[in-house]
């Protein structure tokens, strides 16, 4: 840790149709990346992304006209991969794998595959993830939101939360993208009434409580410290990096494990972040938290140590979570505002407030955290100032 920096960023708009390939889009975010950090295609001998992602690490190097490579990987669990990609990145740099690594995810997750529908395949073949899937399916449990209603429901049953206090997760990231040019829903909020009268998904989720299905790219450079430093942007330090899975992990909701309204990989995570960075949650200036669903927001502030176990709706109470609260969460809107790449662009948005150049800046020039998706093994970042 303190040996890498993301030292660019760049993205595409986030729209429902881009009208473009994935790997165009990709193209465009690396380069846009490249760009913002002052270098160019041929500097770059590593690339990280998802398996999810379908552009292999030699189609984006060819279009972008990288060299040789020396590093490239994937990461897996969908979302899960966001803040480990940059993981991965940092320890190719720091172990000298790779001197300029590009992380990058594009996705047509509206135009084109839409994630937060049945896909029956999941259940055909061999895999060890089809005959997962095949305890849920079968029983009609084959989405994302109903997988995340199960747990969420248990959460309620035993904390005493409402849909109230998940709306409140909505409204805070919905009054943050308002004012970010680039989120998709900017200039539009949203209160907790109509939080309350949007329909029903899988109850006890609202369609409020969902992320968005977004189409876009989102790209990130990350090389040394010293190399950083003499770069085009202030550099946003890796202080801490990890990856966490818990016990009996499945995808989604862990149905075996013996208490469903927690999240024991990001609690592994958590563990592991505080004891690099030499930090602890009340340190954090901001925290950029995956929101796929708005339940396991409040589950991840209790994981994360930010309050403790079933106290997260006390402690977003009085607006704990909006800009000038105690601890403002996903100032560009998170992905129920701004978009939905599967993480990337939090952790974008996680480099621009330790720049000073967000266009929701939280004050201070403390320690930023990102974390990635959740329900599944998963991954998070706290990255600084140099």
């Amino acid at each position: 840790m303190n040996t890498a920096a993301i030292a660019g960023i760049g993205a595409t708009e986030f729209s429902k149709d881009s009208g473009r390939s994935e790997l165009k889009l990709a193209v465009e975010a690396v380069r846009a990346a490249l760009d913002d950090a002052g270098l160019n295609g041929a500097d770059v001998d590593g690339l990280v992304t998802f398996t999810m992602d379908s552009n292999a690490e030699i189609a984006v190097a060819r279009e972008i006209g990288a060299g040789e490579l020396t590093f490239f990987s994937q990461v897996g669990y969908g979302g899960g991969a966001a803040c480990a990609t940059v993981h991965q990145a940092a320890m190719a740099v720091a172990t000298g794998a790779a001197r300029v690594v590009v992380c990058y995810r594009a996705l047509n997750e509206r135009s084109g595959r839409r994630f937060g529908q049945v896909a029956t395949g999941v259940v055909r073949g061999a895999s060890t993830s089809a005959v997962d899937a095949g305890w849920s399916y079968p029983m009609g449990v084959a989405t994302p939101a109903a997988t995340v209603a199960m747990a969420a429901r248990r959460y309620m049953h035993v904390y005493g939360a409402t849909s109230e206090d998940f709306g409140a997760i909505a409204v805070a990231d919905r009054k943050h993208a308002a004012t970010n040019p680039a989120a998709w829903f900017y200039q539009r909020p949203i209160t907790l009434a109509e939080h309350q009268e949007s329909r029903w998904i899988c109850e006890p989720l609202r369609l409020l409580d969902c992320c968005q299905e977004t189409d876009g790219a989102v790209a990130l450079v990350v090389t040394g410290l010293d190399r950083a430093r003499s770069l085009k942007k202030p550099p946003a330090v890796v202080s801490a990096a990890a990856q966490g899975s818990g016990p009996n992990q499945y995808l989604m909701a862990s149905y075996y494990a013996r208490d469903l309204t927690g999240l024991p990989e990001m609690g592994a995570v958590a563990r592991q972040l505080w004891a690099q960075a030499g930090v602890r949650p009340g340190d954090i200036r901001t925290a950029v938290l995956y929101d796929h669903f708005t339940p396991y927001v409040l589950m991840q502030l209790e994981e994360l140590g930010f309050c403790p176990r079933g106290e997260a709706r006390h402690f977003i109470a009085d607006g704990a979570i909006e800009l000038g609260g105690a601890l403002p969460v996903n100032p560009h809107g998170g992905q129920l505002g701004e978009g939905y790449l599967h993480g990337m662009n939090g952790i974008a948005e996680a480099v621009r407030q330790v720049r000073g150049s967000s266009v929701n800046q939280v004050p201070g020039d403390g320690p930023v955290l990102a974390t990635a998706g959740t329900g599944v093994p998963t991954s998070g970042l706290i990255l600084g100032p140099d």
